[in-house]
């Protein structure tokens, strides 16, 4: 049974950077998909960011339109971590975020993994307790 450790959310100012950090444990980040939900008060949860390996260990990433330029997502296949780098943040940013995760699925058709996004089979296998980034104007 894998699990998923999110840190590094808090209060800060409009503006600035934090970087979030989801810790895997029993199952190994170099190989799952995974991917960065956040839900702001009142609304769904979204994907916003995720991460794939190929067969061959090219990484990909993927990220909404709403966070696209300013979010990067990354890993540490030898911390076994996700990280999620969060720039420019605005009180639109406000929600609790989640990393979540799925072991590769393989496509003979493609010859490789499908990849992003997280949850092809309906939700994810592995999600976090989530970390809550509350940004202030």
């Amino acid at each position: 049974q894998g699990h998923l450790v999110e840190s590094g959310g808090g209060l800060v100012q409009s503006g600035t950077t934090l970087r979030l950090s989801c810790a895997a444990s029993g199952f190994g980040v170099d190989a799952w998909t995974v991917g960065w939900f956040r839900q702001a008060p009142g609304k769904e949860r979204e994907e916003i960011a995720c991460i794939s390996t190929s067969v061959s260990g090219e990484d990909t990433t993927s990220y909404a339109d709403s966070v696209k330029g300013r979010f990067t997502i990354s890993k540490d296949n030898a911390k076994n971590t996700v990280y999620l780098q969060m720039i420019d943040l605005t009180p639109e940013d406000t929600a609790v975020y989640y990393c979540a995760a799925d072991p590769p699925i393989y496509s003979h058709s493609a010859g490789d993994y499908l990849g992003c996004p997280v949850g092809r089979k309906g939700y994810a296998q592995v999600w976090g307790q989530g970390t809550l980034v509350n940004v202030s104007s």
